[in-house]
């Protein structure tokens, strides 16, 4: 009679891990009673730091900002959005130079691309006036969604996918057709986790004339991506969650070539312009993706997320996104063993091929508990009604952080009984 090998514990998996050498590229703060950090499991809320960053953003100041001044306009910071964006677009995005740039908040940058979408879309077909969204995507871009929708008035076409797979091609050929302009989804869904298949539905929905956006926040740094091989329209995504660079740091816009000619974003800026230092009376668009830039960049916010992109430039997209995966079996594995027995419920696809960085579980008392683990220095996040997350940054987390993480969070639900 055979038996099933027992899975590898923490420690062995960490022994294992060809990765762990960099988790010493990130920041370790000094103790702190008052604050303690146990376990760090919210890495995709917000990245740690990387140390180089300390001295790469003291050096910038001294020398970019100190000495150079305003010269550094003319040097190098006017050039700094769309030359970082294809430096992103070649490590993490699979896509080609000049089709990104980095500048303004995702929020900005979710409406700039909708709008610029739909109204090319309503001007060249007045008939395509729907944009299709599903209802449990971020609330940010259903918010943006609803201010365009009245802004424009257009029709919204609301998708309502099964918590436990996320948007399927059924759900969208049930809500395509003739009327519709443009379709907002995630690639990684916020709550549960699913990765959704961009080459496949991007396709379905360019297959009915419309255009598709896709909101990267929760894959960009852990997930491979192929825009350009999958043939997508436009795409955003934030920076401070897998790319680590910050709170608030710029968000990033990628827009195909092949419309750099016919949209136009709505908010205009000199910025933008096809001649900024022209001062024109009127705006004429940038021939390039700098005509979806409006006022100066954050260029000092910039500066951070240039060391992570170097760092998974190093690492490879590929290895980290096995990391990742082994991270998310381990969790499931140690949540189906410690948590489950507390009445916890996974809420995330088991298929890692259908999960990206983060695992989901769910109990009604895990608003409470979240308050208690953040006490003791154990960070995940809730997310309503009754979701645990439990955010996974694949080269700052280590096996045995995750298991001392899952193990508080089992103490906290025994005591709660």
């Amino acid at each position: 009679m055979s038996t099933s090998p027992a899975s590898p514990t923490s420690d062995e998996l960490d022994t294992a891990d060809p990765l762990a050498v960099y988790r010493d590229r990130f920041l370790v703060p000094a103790a702190d009673p008052a604050r303690p950090l146990t376990a760090y499991l919210d890495g995709n809320s917000l990245g740690r730091p990387l140390a180089a960053t300390a001295e790469h953003l003291a050096t910038f100041v001294r020398t970019e900002w100190g000495a150079g001044l305003i010269r550094s306009w003319d040097e190098q910071w006017m050039d700094e959005p769309t030359v970082l964006g294809d430096r992103l677009g070649e490590v993490v995005l699979g896509a080609a130079a000049g089709q990104t740039l980095v500048g303004d908040s995702t929020s900005v940058l979710l409406y700039k691309t909708l709008r610029a979408a739909l109204d090319h879309q309503q001007g060249t077909d007045p008939r395509r006036c729907e944009i299709v969204i599903d209802a449990g995507n971020f609330p940010t871009d259903r918010f943006i969604v609803e201010g365009i929708a009245a802004e424009r008035g257009a029709t919204l076409r609301w998708i309502t996918p099964d918590p436990a797979t996320g948007v399927t091609s059924t759900d969208l050929q049930q809500v395509l057709c003739e009327r519709t302009a443009v379709v907002l989804l995630s690639h990684v869904a916020y709550r549960s986790g699913y990765l959704a298949d961009a080459e496949a539905l991007t396709a379905q929905v360019k297959g009915v004339g419309a255009l598709m956006v896709w909101d990267l926040c929760h894959s960009v740094g852990a997930v491979p991506l192929h825009l350009d091989a999958w043939g997508v329209d436009l795409a955003v995504g934030c920076t401070y969650k897998y790319l680590n660079g910050g709170p608030g740091s710029p968000a990033f816009a990628y827009v195909a070539s092949s419309l750099h000619s016919t949209l136009r974003q709505p908010i205009w800026g000199w910025m933008g312009a096809a001649d900024p230092f022209g001062m024109t009376e009127t705006y004429e668009p940038a021939g390039t993706i700098r005509r979806f830039i409006t006022g100066t960049p954050a260029i000092l916010a910039m500066q951070p997320l240039k060391d992570m992109v170097e760092l998974i430039a190093e690492v490879g997209i590929e290895a980290i996104r096995t990391k990742s995966v082994e991270l998310t079996e381990h969790a499931i594995r140690l949540c189906e063993e410690r948590l489950s027995p507390h009445g916890a419920r996974l809420a995330s696809p088991r298929d890692p091929a259908q999960r990206g960085s983060h695992v989901t579980v769910d109990h009604p008392d895990f608003a409470a508990v979240t308050t208690q683990l953040w006490e003791q220095g154990v960070i995940p996040d809730f997310r309503p009604p009754n979701g645990l997350r439990i955010g996974l940054s694949p080269l700052s987390t280590s096996f045995s952080e995750l298991e001392v993480g899952v193990e508080a969070i089992a103490a906290a639900l025994a005591d709660m009984k």
